[in-house]
């Protein structure tokens, strides 16, 4: 059994809740985040063997569908998806800077996914709806041609739903800029 990692997003927060309870009434998972976000939606992001998480989110989709706003399920998850949702990264090289946004939660870390499975890149944050209207952004960095080619392949994965919002490529960002972000 795989590890993976799973999140329900809803469009209120009491839909949300009873959503967590089911969640974790429904298989062994793990709850790394469950909470209100911008702009009073509720996600539930955990972790667990893919068919648990499966499981979870199957449930809490079937139950609840007419508040879902998205879900997601992640089999192996890239190991770079824990420390950037926990803002824990340690990034070695500051090389070009990329951005991905995204109109909901749960296709931020599709896109997360794709980017760091796709090149050779370091995601260095995961944020998460917090304080932006209920969009999330991820922050990537590596060589040039890898940021853009991780850009292009996430952008790819959010844009058949119609989540993808925006994208940009700092080939050399200013040293105040990185002062900023890191």
């Amino acid at each position: 059994m795989s590890k993976a990692i799973g999140m329900v997003e809803y469009k209120t927060v009491s839909t949300g809740i009873l959503a967590a309870d089911l969640v974790l009434k429904t298989a062994q998972v793990d709850v790394i985040e469950a909470q209100t976000v911008c702009p009073g939606k509720y996600i539930i992001l955990f972790t667990g063997d893919i068919s648990a998480v499966r499981a979870s989110i199957e449930a809490a989709s079937t139950r609840y569908p007419e508040q879902l706003i998205d879900s997601f399920l992640l089999g192996n998850p890239h190991e770079g998806i824990f420390p950037a949702i926990y803002g824990t990264a340690q990034i070695k090289n500051r090389n070009a800077l990329g951005v991905l946004e995204t109109f909901d939660a749960a296709a931020i870390f599709v896109a997360a996914d794709e980017a760091a499975k796709t090149a050779e890149i370091e995601l260095i944050e995961i944020r998460v709806a917090r304080g932006m209207c209920g969009k999330s952004y991820v922050f990537l960095t590596g060589e040039v041609a890898a940021v853009e080619a991780a850009i292009a392949k996430a952008k790819a994965a959010v844009g058949t739903n119609g989540m993808y919002l925006d994208s940009s490529v700092v080939a050399s960002p200013d040293p105040k800029l990185w002062e900023t972000i890191l």
